[in-house]
């Protein structure tokens, strides 16, 4: 039960990584379009509002690794205790 748990977890904790990395990537091009002028035909309010709303989507990102991670704490204190138990 505990290994199929972390296998879980892992992968949870992979794809949040990844979707920080890609709206780091994401928000750097927003910056970028910003500063050129190369935003196509929306307004640049319409850019900095998808800027914002990416910033803070990488915000909640951000949140959800720190409770994957504090999680992923308790797994590993978990198997510990169990490994203990056993001897």
């Amino acid at each position: 039960m505990m290994e199929r748990y972390y296998n879980t977890n892992e992968a949870a904790t992979d794809k949040a990584y990844a979707k920080i990395v890609h709206l780091g990537f994401e928000i750097e091009s927003n910056k970028k379009e910003l500063l050129q002028g190369t935003f196509g035909p929306i307004t640049r309010e319409e850019m900095f509002l998808i800027l914002k709303g990416n910033e803070k989507e990488l915000n909640v990102w951000k949140y959800i690794m720190s409770l994957l991670e504090q999680d992923e704490n308790w797994i590993v204190r978990e198997k510990a205790r169990e490994d203990i138990q056993r001897y």
